[in-house]
């Protein structure tokens, strides 16, 4: 895993530039894709779900062959654009994503720092939108 903390620590302010277009490449390349930090380590997929116990996400380096890779960016794609960005990958594609599977992590939210990208919460699907209609009463001119 690629540990960006000592990474910086070795290089110094050169890592600030390296370090800050790599994230802007993944942001505009791959919008759909999140860089964590957790445990010391950052880890670069795509969050299935994050509520206030468990983040849970698809972990693009822990894919084993460079098809699943190609088939992570590929899913990626297709559910960034084609879906309402609230609903989980994992929802939305249901048999294509089970390929992958073996990628997903499960980590503690309260020590997770999404430094980049898109987070899903499922919890954001449950409230409830208030729509408030106003009425407004005229009076007709006196004849």
């Amino acid at each position: 895993m690629l540990n960006i903390y000592k990474f910086a620590a070795l290089v110094g302010p050169l890592y600030i530039s390296i370090y800050g277009m790599l994230l802007k490449d993944i942001e505009e390349k791959f919008p759909f894709l999140s860089v964590v930090a957790y445990g010391g380590n950052e880890y670069v997929g795509i969050i299935v779900n994050q509520d206030v116990t468990v983040t849970t996400m698809y972990v693009y380096t822990k894919l084993k062959t460079t098809d699943h890779k190609q088939l992570l960016i590929d899913l990626g794609e297709i559910w960034w654009w084609e879906s309402n960005r609230m609903i989980p990958i994992n929802i939305f594609l249901r048999k294509e994503i089970t390929e992958v599977g073996y990628s997903l992590m499960t980590m503690n939210s309260k020590d997770v720092k999404v430094i980049v990208g898109p987070c899903v919460n499922l919890n954001n699907l449950t409230l409830k939108r208030v729509k408030r209609k106003s009425v407004q009463v005229m009076r007709r001119p006196a004849r």
